[in-house]
């Protein structure tokens, strides 16, 4: 891994390890305290550094010359899962802070804006020990880890009085983790072979985003925003333990693709000390998440070369359809200075039930959020916020997975956001 690669890896690792649950699908609704408390909207807002990531054409309607944005979002989950073989079995939480830090200055004549962020934007991840299909007998340890974590130069430039249009280029590393029973699923000879599968790839590529923002008035904006798909090719490595042949390491190749996104927010003044907002969003699932592609090749065992080959292609099924997410925000201005949040999330679980499993059990449906900011001095901000999110139990009858690890299991998720942020304005 040369020095470019190390150093994203390990701002990946302070972004995103343990990022367990997310909310739609993979995706977070809100990144930092202030977007979190009115239910993650922020497309048509201009008060926070967030809006680099979620509509970079509001970084030039900021009030004064720049801000400097860094925050912590904490993530504590609750995940259960049953199946034949398993009562009511409770996923590991190891929670830790996610951290979030954005620039942003304006030119001396006000019409254009800079910023540079670093976000960890999606992650998934889960970790279960318990009892494993034949062959494998006792309690096996099922985990996942993976993330997005996004550096993003971006440029705003305000093309006349009310409208604003913005946009960003930058580098996105993804890194995935897998560890736990498998059954080989693509066709051919080996489907179904049983084995212990741990899996780590890491991969760079570009991504970009754009955005506008427009003032119908002084009391109403609407804004428009668009996120790229990333596609990344992951490299790692990967172990096999396969009965009766042994155990082989591997170079692994994975594709994959973090899904576009395309959404439309408004803010309104229903009066100097009250707003109310709205963002919907929708999600490309389908087209990224409908399977991953993953290559073994250069086996370390001399026996898994001869009987299984140089090479093994595999798909890993996921079928996820396309959502769109419904979020309503709303803040109330107090006379010293405070502000008191309120926000709802409502967005399709976009998992079908037939390729449900541990490994991403990420079936979020509502979320509900609060948050509370004040100025401390003149010119720095504090914001907080806390968010629970849940959703119905999920019931897998016969899963797509061969092997028939997953058939007859069912998923219960919910998690608990807590947030801090601080803002200096310039």
């Amino acid at each position: 891994m040369n020095r470019l690669m190390k150093a994203f890896y390990g701002m990946f690792l302070v972004l995103s390890l343990n990022t367990y649950v997310m909310a739609e699908g993979v995706l977070r609704d809100s990144v930092g305290a202030r977007s979190m408390g009115r239910g993650g909207t922020d497309i048509a807002f201009a008060d926070n550094g967030v809006i680099l990531l979620d509509n970079p054409a509001g970084m030039v309607n900021i009030e004064g010359q720049g801000m400097a944005d860094i925050g912590f979002d904490f993530l504590f989950t609750d995940l259960r899962c049953w199946d034949p073989d398993n009562t009511g079995v409770n996923g590991w939480d190891n929670p830790l802070p996610l951290p979030y830090l954005s620039l942003i200055r304006k030119s001396a004549d006000e019409r254009w804006a800079f910023g540079l962020g670093v976000f960890a934007s999606s992650g998934m991840a889960a970790d279960f020990d318990m009892a494993g299909p034949a062959p494998f007998l006792g309690t096996q340890h099922y985990k996942t880890l993976g993330g997005l974590g996004k550096i993003l130069p971006g440029v705003s430039y305000a093309l006349t009085d009310r409208l604003s249009i913005g946009g960003t280029f930058g580098l996105a590393l993804s890194h995935i983790e897998m560890e736990g029973p498998y059954f080989l699923q693509s066709s051919g000879p080996f489907q179904g072979t049983p084995l212990k599968l741990s899996m780590y790839n890491t991969g760079v590529s570009p991504t970009w985003s754009a955005g506008l923002q427009y003032r119908f008035s002084d009391k109403t904006t609407i804004g428009l925003s668009y996120q790229s798909e990333t596609f990344v090719n992951l490299e790692g490595n990967s172990r096999f333990e396969v009965p009766l042949l042994g155990t082989s390491d591997y170079d692994s190749h994975m594709r994959m693709i973090w899904p576009q996104t395309a959404g439309i927010g408004i803010r309104h003044e229903i009066c100097p000390c009250r707003i109310i907002s709205a963002d919907v969003i929708w999600t490309g699932w389908w087209n990224a998440f409908n399977k991953f592609d993953l290559y073994f090749d250069n086996p370390s065992n001399p026996v898994f070369e001869a009987v299984i080959g140089p090479g093994l292609a595999e798909q890993f099924p996921l079928g996820w359809r396309d959502s769109i997410s419904l979020r309503l925000g709303y803040e109330k201005h107090l006379d010293d200075y405070g502000i008191i949040r309120l926000g709802y999330v409502y967005h399709r679980n976009p998992i079908p039930n037939e390729t449900l499993t541990p490994y991403i059990p990420t079936t979020l449906v509502h979320a509900f959020s609060a948050g509370y900011g004040w100025m401390m001095k003149k010119s720095w901000e504090i914001d907080f916020a806390y968010q629970f999110a849940f959703g119905p139990d999920n019931n897998v009858a016969q899963s797509d997975f061969i092997g028939g690890d997953f058939d007859n299991s069912v998923y219960q998720v919910q998690a608990h956001w807590f947030s801090v942020s601080l803002m200096k304005k310039f």
